[in-house]
């Protein structure tokens, strides 16, 4: 497979100028390309052995040490949880698994893990696994909130209550006196919309307001494209400036992002649920595998293709990796978390839709011989990203992913 045909057909059709900055991205680190680059990864994965083995669960997909993150839940509390569900699927166990044990590698390896050498990443994955399966083995599922965290986990919950809706809004918007609140256009976490797509967006809200129980909240300010994530980027995605609670300092702001295909599937022996559209797949997996499923969270149409209509939070945020220091605790309380997660959330969603019974993945966390091969897995594909990584390098620098900065 070349890597570069590859990651240009996946892209083919995005929005150019978004789409430039998520190659420029990618550029950074291996790291980044891991993320830019999930289609990739799983085009690369094994079809034998503990990736066929592995019992059938709902899977985030796109599952990485970054795609997890702190958000507030539709009953308002804040929590730490799996954050990325565009990609989610039924998949075996494994595969969420040894995409994050392999992000946890590549991150090492990239420099983007604190001050952890990679021969630090060996021991850290094992951790994480084995975090994993005594939870799955254990058979209850959890949730991490500011009570229950530990380390950097709790660090980031905690500073949650002093982050005030005010000083998120004064970040991302501007306000002349008497004035109503308008997006900032700043080229880093947005862009500017043409008068059609302000039109479309306007037109949109006002169906979905209507349909509301609180319809005046819906009304919207203020359209800007958005600027978000690595993988998404050049898909079309809005941020939305809403009434809210009232102006100008109950003001909230919204995500609305195209929902596209799995890219899971295509690789995929399980068979798939019908779903109406990509929408609902995401927003119903969600809501399936998050302990608490965030707030204002709804599969919405618009031009007859289908999006998912989110808040955007000041508690929105994840554990920043590179500036965890040389206090090995601190990655291993984090490590650990994940692991715990990543089995809470498939015993949460056991038995729903042709997932394997908690029964069965208890069973499936009790067994040791999968995991050696899994890690060992999880390695090999790190040396994967890393090639890849250096064949995009070569392309971009060359040229053939257009110009660049």
């Amino acid at each position: 497979m070349n890597p570069v045909q590859a990651i240009q057909a996946y892209n083919a059709g995005r929005e150019p100028e978004r789409l430039q900055l998520k190659y420029r991205k990618m550029r950074e680190s291996p790291f980044v390309f891991l993320r830019g680059t999930c289609h990739l990864f799983y085009a690369r994965l094994p079809s034998g052995g503990v990736f066929r083995s592995a019992p059938p669960v709902w899977s985030c997909g796109d599952l990485h040490i970054e795609n997890f993150g702190s958000y507030k839940g539709d009953n308002r509390l804040s929590y730490f949880d799996t954050n990325d569900y565009d990609e989610a699927a039924l998949a075996p166990a494994s595969w969420d698994l040894v995409r994050v044990l392999c992000s946890l590698w590549v991150a090492a390896d990239s420099g983007a893990l604190g001050a952890a050498k990679p021969s630090d990443a060996k021991a850290l994955a094992q951790t994480l696994l084995r975090s994993f399966a005594a939870s799955l083995a254990h058979g209850k599922a959890y949730w991490v909130e500011r009570d229950t965290a530990q380390g950097p986990v709790k660090t980031l919950l905690d500073d949650l209550r002093k982050r005030e809706r005010k000083a998120f809004l004064d970040d991302r918007t501007q306000r002349k006196p008497g004035r109503p609140r308008k997006l900032r256009i700043d080229g880093e976490k947005t862009l500017a919309v043409d008068a059609d797509q302000h039109k479309q967006v306007e037109k949109f809200m006002k169906g979905f307001a209507s349909q509301q129980p609180d319809p005046d909240f819906y009304k919207l300010l203020d359209v800007a494209r958005r600027i978000a994530g690595t993988g998404s980027l050049g898909v079309e995605r809005y941020v939305l400036l809403v009434r809210g609670k009232g102006s100008p300092d109950g003001n909230y702001l919204l995500d609305l992002k195209r929902s596209l295909p799995s890219s899971l599937v295509p690789h995929l022996r399980v068979k798939q649920p019908r779903w109406d559209n990509e929408a609902e797949r995401i927003v119903t997996l969600q809501q399936r595998m998050q302990a608490v499923p965030m707030a204002l969270l709804h599969p919405v149409t618009m031009n007859r293709h289908s999006w998912v209509l989110r808040e955007l939070q000041p508690t929105q945020d994840r554990v920043a990796l590179d500036k965890l220091g040389r206090d090995g605790k601190k990655l291993e309380l984090l490590v650990t978390a994940l692991g715990q997660l990543i089995a809470w959330a498939q015993l949460r969603s056991a038995g729903r839709q042709g997932s394997a019974s908690a029964d069965e993945l208890i069973d499936y966390g009790q067994r040791k011989r999968w995991q050696a091969r899994l890690l060992e897995a999880a390695r090999e594909g790190a040396k994967q990203v890393e090639r890849d990584a250096r064949s995009f390098n070569a392309a971009y620098d060359d040229g053939v992913f257009g110009p660049h900065k």
